[in-house]
């Protein structure tokens, strides 16, 4: 019997490893199912250490890495997220694998197997899986430039020129460093997948910022950043308590 504890914050998802996992392995006991940081963080300090965890990396409320921050996880992992610009980070926790969404059964039942393996061998497999992970980073196309309807043709709008992306309505709204605005038809869940992390950051559900454009940031009230853009003194936005850690790193890097 192995037991198991699921942190996968979109339900589809969490019931389609319920269901993969007990496929595999019907003797498998499903101790929780999670969708936070801060719930995983409470539950994993009041619980027995689980035989194995299945993490999603992006949470409810933060990036799953802010975990560990928190809280001693002495069980081994098998993350569960695309790839992104996370991967590589996965394997400094205990990961046993990195599985890439939509999880297949055989690929799910080779991860499974395993966490019943000894170390070393699974060292050397993790080693193994890490290079196909950077292979495939290295591999990832970065979007450098959009092209935009203009009249009665297009014209090109290279990323480095936004500001930031803003979303509302359902509408995204490129904003440039010349004081300008495009709309774009990516949103930002697209955005954030598409764009240079090294530049881009998710402030939150509105806001994809550029590092070149950020003016200042505060503190804010319950742990929270207050950012603002330089070229945009009427706008500004907040990171959570749960990604302000991440943010600061992503500054300080």
């Amino acid at each position: 019997m192995i037991n198991i504890l699921i942190i996968e914050d979109e339900q589809p998802n969490a019931e389609r490893l319920k269901r993969l996992v007990l496929a595999i392995k019907p003797q498998a006991v499903i101790l929780d199912v999670l969708d936070t940081v801060a719930g995983s963080v409470d539950w994993l300090k009041s619980n027995p250490v689980p035989d194995l965890i299945l993490m999603d990396i992006r949470l409810a409320d933060g990036i799953s890495f802010e975990i560990f921050n928190q809280v001693e996880v002495k069980s081994p992992i098998i993350f569960t997220t695309a790839y992104d610009e996370y991967a590589v980070r996965a394997f400094k926790f205990n990961s046993v694998d990195y599985l890439l969404k939509p999880i297949e059964q055989e690929e799910l039942a080779a991860a499974l197997e395993k966490v019943g393996q000894r170390a070393e061998n699974v060292s050397a497999m993790i080693t193994d899986r890490l290079q196909g992970v950077i292979d495939a980073l290295e591999n990832k196309k970065i979007r450098t430039r959009f092209l935009i309807p203009h009249k009665d043709g297009y014209k090109i709008l290279a990323a480095n020129d936004v500001s930031f992306f803003h979303s509302e309505h359902k509408v995204t709204y490129a904003h440039l460093s010349n004081g300008k605005n495009e709309v774009v038809p990516q949103n930002l869940e697209e955005l954030e997948e598409q764009l240079d992390p090294t530049f881009f950051f998710r402030l939150n559900r509105q806001y994809i910022v550029n590092v070149n454009a950020i003016d200042k940031v505060y503190n804010h009230f319950n742990s929270k950043l207050k950012v603002t853009f330089r070229h945009y003194a009427l706008y500004e936005a907040f990171v959570s308590r749960e990604r302000a850690p991440l943010f600061k790193a992503w500054l300080d890097q």
